[in-house]
């Protein structure tokens, strides 16, 4: 059970985490969903958007933040 506690503890750290940084930086991460290979196909009726760059570049710095914190705990 303490294994479980400690990732749920470690989830709820993480979202926090995030929900602050989105609240005290939201107006300076606009440019996140912009990013050059980002997909966005806009025409009369239809849209479609694939934020391709955004979400690899979020991966990376997930997988690292996940990496360090099994080398620490």
């Amino acid at each position: 059970m303490k294994d479980i506690a400690r990732i749920l503890m470690f989830g709820g750290g993480s979202l926090l985490v995030i929900g602050l940084i989105i609240y005290f930086l939201g107006d300076r991460l606009r440019g996140f969903g912009n990013l050059p290979g980002d997909i966005r196909i806009e025409k009369p009726g239809f849209s479609f958007y694939m934020p391709l760059t955004s979400m690899l570049l979020l991966s990376a710095v997930l997988s690292l933040i996940i990496w360090l914190a099994r080398k620490l705990f």
